[in-house]
């Protein structure tokens, strides 16, 4: 009688040369991320492939953030091979990898009966809108107020505010982050009281991260980009609770997609200040 044949299955290091493989898994969950998104979320985070005898079949990733803390994203498994215990595998690994206390993701509807079963429980939601905007109303500063392009001398002031507003420093993550993308910041009086970045993703353009101390002043940070790339396919992703999704739908940006956020651990600390976030960077870096 004939035997099935052995299935070899090995878990390694994710290197810059397994990113086109990666990134068909990404493509083939309808996923937008071109090698160059892996590649920048790679540079600042580690993963892991799973290979079954030679064919990368699964991945994951995780990212520090400070604080005891990282985000774990990217967490695919080929079709074909689900339903063997393989995501739970890759999530175990990348769990004992991160070696931190605190640990937060952001679930898609699928994944999340398995993340509660490893420790995971709800703590907020995030909702994605896309698409093109072609006329966008004109939101005027207030007295005191300007947007303007980012300086030298704010890069220690933005990852400040970032790390005050969500409780996650983020130093590296931010660094790769305003060197790669185009950054307006809103200026009172002389002082930086908000952010928002604008830079290349899947296929076309991404806003995030948004911080700043009301709705008013996201909306105001936001229609920068968006009225000065009027035509380019755009996505943000906000915070469920920020009050912009009506608004983004009105804009043409309309919502496609939510995941649900999850932490595993102790809470985040309070924020610091009045800066809080409206649009995080990415759902796999948070």
């Amino acid at each position: 009688m004939a035997t099935a044949p052995e299935i070899r299955l090995d878990l390694r290091t994710m290197t810059a040369d397994d990113l086109p493989a990666a990134q068909a898994l990404s493509k083939g969950e309808r996923w937008p991320h071109r090698v160059e998104d892996w590649q920048m979320m790679l540079s600042v985070g580690e993963g892991v492939v799973a290979e079954i005898d030679g064919a990368i079949v699964g991945t994951i990733m995780w990212f520090p953030t400070g604080n005891d803390t990282a985000t774990i994203g990217m967490v695919i498994v080929s079709p074909d091979h689900r339903g063997k215990g393989l995501g739970r595998m890759l999530m175990d690994h990348a769990i004992d990898a991160a070696d931190c206390s605190r640990l937060l993701l952001n679930g898609t509807a699928v994944a999340v009966p398995l993340y509660r079963t490893m420790g995971f429980e709800e703590v907020g939601r995030i909702t994605q809108h896309q698409g093109t905007s072609f006329q966008i109303p004109l939101a005027a500063p207030e007295p005191g107020e300007r947007l303007r392009p980012i300086g030298e001398s704010d890069y220690v002031r933005i990852q400040a505010m970032v790390g005050d507003g969500t409780g996650l420093p983020r130093k590296a993550t931010m660094t790769a982050v305003l060197d790669a993308a185009q950054v307006v910041v809103l200026d009172r009086d002389g002082d930086l009281v908000g952010v928002a970045c604008f830079r290349r993703f899947g296929r076309g353009y991404a806003i995030g991260p948004v911080i700043a101390p009301s709705i008013r002043e996201a909306k105001l940070l936001i229609s920068h980009w968006l009225g000065s790339r009027a035509g380019d396919f755009t996505r943000i992703d906000v915070l469920a609770d920020s009050g912009l999704s009506p608004w983004l739908d009105e804009l043409g940006l309309l919502q496609v997609d939510g995941v649900v956020t999850m932490r595993r651990g102790d809470p985040l600390p309070a924020p610091v200040g009045v800066a809080r976030p409206f649009a995080i960077l990415s759902q796999a870096l948070g």
